[in-house]
């Protein structure tokens, strides 16, 4: 069991099932899981049960690994927004099939692979790795999404944005032209700037 516990150290306190090698691995593990040591967040995925706080987001990570942070969680964490969701935005390629843990609650976004690969970076949230879209693709899916999430709300985001000293203005109408979105954006930035 001491060799099951280490792997799960080892990955941050999370193990998948296909990193079982034996049969006395799974033994331990249902063990571990009936002892309360152990959590299953999903089938195939499983958390050490410590007293320390564990991050929702790299659970989150770890059960949707090509899963990127997006939208509302991605303003939040560039602070490009007040609003707190009650579920976490994830964007996956088009066409993906996954299995949602039951908590926490996850939004999934199918995005085609030019939307998707577009602007993926890594974040790093209670000293765990996560990927997010980096700032200039998070504010032109603001504009993108401008209808659905409210013309108030992505002003916030873009006048935000717009005060930041990192901003990258030739970064953000290279995306938005990828994104087809070059003439949005200029009419709705320049009267800001």
């Amino acid at each position: 069991m001491e060799n099951l516990i280490q792997q799960f150290e080892k990955n941050n306190g999370f193990l998948r099932t296909k990193d079982l090698h034996s049969r006395s691995d799974w033994r331990n593990l249902r063990k571990l899981v009936d002892s309360n040591v152990v959590v299953k967040i999903k089938r195939g995925l499983y958390r050490l049960n410590d007293d320390t706080a564990f991050s929702q987001h790299a659970e989150i990570a770890n059960a949707i690994p090509d899963g990127v942070f997006c939208m509302f969680t991605a303003w939040q964490y560039y602070n490009l927004s007040v609003y707190n969701p009650f579920e976490f935005y994830v964007a996956i390629r088009k066409k993906q099939k996954v299995v949602l843990p039951k908590y926490p609650p996850v939004k999934l976004f199918y995005w085609i692979d030019d939307f998707y690969l577009l602007g993926i970076t890594e974040g790093i949230i209670d000293n765990q790795k996560i990927k997010i879209y980096d700032l200039e693709k998070s504010v032109c899916d603001a504009i993108r999404f401008r209808n659905k999430i409210g013309i108030d709300t992505m002003s916030e985001i873009i006048k935000n944005y717009l005060k930041r000293k990192e901003k990258n203005l030739n970064k953000l109408t290279q995306y938005a032209k990828i994104l087809r979105i070059e003439k949005t954006l200029q009419t709705i930035i320049m009267p800001m700037l």
